[in-house]
């Protein structure tokens, strides 16, 4: 059952043809929304710093600490090289005519030393991502706490090549789990789950819904986990392709090794699934404990990225990543008709 990754080289395994990307959270993968402000130009440089004070006590623009109070000015050879934040527009007294003296009370902010204000746009919320960051950027300056993880997985480079050749070959398991499944006329769909520690295959299944309704390859997959670990509440001996590596008798005879060692079913395990997991799999999967997703293709239903992204619910009290597009082409075909 292990990957044979020395075997996946050139044409045979072209890791070049399939890109891993991060299926990030809604907050993460959404534009970050604008909201209207008033600006006004500094007319004297040396006031900036007083200006910024006095505006900070009057309006202190609460929930927008991302944003810089102060920019330099856009237009170009403008006599007033810097910008300054004044307020939201939503939190502007309603005046008829818009100036400077009406927007700031006369005992909190001296108004010399700046112009007639105009209206900007604002991001409304920090940017989570390098992307976000860029366009909010492009309209006001904005603080950015950049996850360079996530930066190079957007950029489709988080996995190196042997890494890459690994993954290629456990999705490969998968396939052929699927193709299995097909062919007794189940859905194809196939599922691994591997130790990434140890680089092992712990369990392969498929889609066996032709004797159970729940049982999903995701749902296989899980309790033939639970079985190497001693418990497990089905048997699919009947299909030769769903199996597990490891029989929990096996694993307590291994030397140095002891029950507190064995892991809560799927913990800081990965699971390779050919088609986007549904609600109720990517749900097994948070109680499961699983640590990394990867999926070759997107389902309608799917519960990792299309209709849901149950693995970023903040009120879940487990989170996991999730990599799409895995193999691809190779898992898009499994559902192409099988000629007759």
């Amino acid at each position: 059952m292990e990957p044979q990754t020395k075997r996946w080289k050139g044409s045979v395994c072209d890791t070049d043809s399939w890109v891993p990307y991060p299926v990030l959270s809604d907050e993460q993968s959404q534009e970050v929304g604008l909201i209207e402000a008033f600006a006004a130009p500094i007319l004297d440089k040396k006031e900036t710093s007083r200006l910024v004070r006095e505006l900070n006590s009057v309006y202190p623009l609460s929930g927008l600490q991302h944003i810089k109070r102060v920019r330099v000015c856009q237009k170009e050879g403008s006599p007033h090289p810097l910008e300054v934040l004044v307020c939201r527009v939503s939190d502007a007294p309603d005046m008829k005519v818009i100036s400077i003296d009406s927007l700031l009370p006369s005992d909190g902010v001296r108004c010399n030393g700046l112009g007639e204000p105009f209206v900007v746009k604002v991001p409304a919320r920090p940017p989570l991502t390098r992307p976000q960051f860029e366009l909010a950027s492009k309209h006001w300056p904005t603080s950015f706490h950049e996850d360079k993880q996530v930066t190079v997985a957007l950029r489709g480079e988080l996995f190196s090549p042997p890494q890459k050749a690994a993954m290629h070959a456990y999705m490969m398991s998968a396939v052929a789990a699927a193709r299995a499944a097909k062919k007794m006329g189940m859905e194809p769909v196939g599922a691994v789950v591997v130790d990434p520690s140890t680089e092992r295959i712990i369990a392969v299944g498929h889609d066996c819904r032709a004797d159970h309704p729940l049982h999903h390859a995701v749902m296989v997959c899980i309790d033939l986990v639970a079985r190497s670990q001693g418990g497990g509440c089905y048997s699919f001996d009947r299909y030769p392709a769903c199996l597990t590596s490891l029989t929990s008798d096996a694993f307590h005879n291994e030397p140095d090794t002891d029950a507190s060692s064995q892991p809560y079913i799927c913990t800081g395990y990965d699971l390779y699934v050919t088609r986007e997991p549904c609600v109720m799999c990517a749900m097994a999967l948070v109680h499961s404990r699983i640590g990394r997703v990867f999926y070759g293709n997107t389902a309608a239903d799917g519960a990792l990225g299309t209709k849901f992204r149950v693995h970023s619910q903040k009120d879940l009290n487990h989170h996991f990543e999730v990599y799409r597009g895995i193999l691809s082409k190779q898992c898009e075909d499994l559902n192409v008709p099988t000629a007759t």
